[in-house]
């Protein structure tokens, strides 16, 4: 019973440090192939701020698809480099009154 006391302790004084410095603990399921390479973007993310940096910028970029909000938003990020946008000045019909 005081081996449980004494691991739950140091478990728990292990998570108080790791807070301190700002990290968090997180459990993530993933396929096998993929491990090693989860470990090695956390290990960098950890490791030199600057590459941190990069790498957190690189992978934004990568990973956000943010849907757009609304129609205006959707044209606006559309490409238009080759579309013809001119078209006739329509002025309406004759009509007799």
């Amino acid at each position: 019973m005081a081996d449980q006391t004494t691991q739950k302790k140091a478990v728990r004084a292990y998570r108080r440090r790791l807070k301190e410095r700002g990290l968090v603990r997180l459990e993530v399921k993933t396929a096998k192939e993929d491990a090693a390479l989860i470990r090695q973007v956390t290990r960098a993310l950890r490791s030199d701020p600057v590459r941190a940096a990069q790498l957190r910028s690189h992978l934004h970029r990568l990973v956000d698809h943010e849907p757009q909000s609304d129609l205006k938003a959707l044209l606006a990020s559309a490409p238009l480099e080759g579309i013809d946008l001119s078209r006739e000045r329509d002025t309406g019909r004759e009509v007799d009154l």
